[in-house]
């Protein structure tokens, strides 16, 4: 298990690697004509938060105590071995949008640390079994094409 002060100065590495590599901060502003706000993917986190992405694209911003949840530990841990350390980009964590709001309902009801483990287990379970289920058919595919 990682901990709490090792994860965060994981996060502040990941950070400061994300300023090396940003050569121009935006902010949204707004537009005059036409009276609506121009929005840029690149915003900053707000003070005390945290942003990650999931592989679909979807961007939570979430208050950095949340670093000490298991569940948030255990997913950038899996992100790191996964993607690695991004050095020009965001964090992205390896799972989908559906699974992180299952996982933040699970962090805001205050879940037992059981209930945490078993979330991540599933996660766990579903990767290796899509992945089983991956090579299948690619195995599959590679006989189909060898006996034509």
């Amino acid at each position: 298990m990682i901990s709490s002060r090792k994860l965060i100065n994981m996060a502040r590495k990941w950070q400061r690697l994300a300023v090396m590599g940003r050569k121009r901060i935006t902010i949204p502003r707004k537009n005059e004509k036409a009276g609506t706000s121009s929005h840029s993917s690149n915003c900053l986190a707000e003070k005390g938060h945290f942003i990650v992405y999931t592989v679909d694209k979807k961007r939570y911003a979430f208050p950095i105590i949340y670093l000490n949840n298991y569940i948030v530990r255990e997913l950038l841990r899996m992100s790191e071995e996964e993607f690695g350390l991004p050095s020009d980009g965001p964090i992205t964590l390896t799972c989908d949008a559906i699974f992180m709001d299952y996982a933040i309902s699970l962090i805001q009801k205050k879940a037992t640390e059981e209930v945490e483990k078993a979330l991540l287990m599933s996660m766990a379970a579903h990767k290796c079994s899509s992945s089983y289920h991956f090579h299948q058919l690619e195995t599959s595919q590679n006989l189909l094409l060898c006996s034509c």
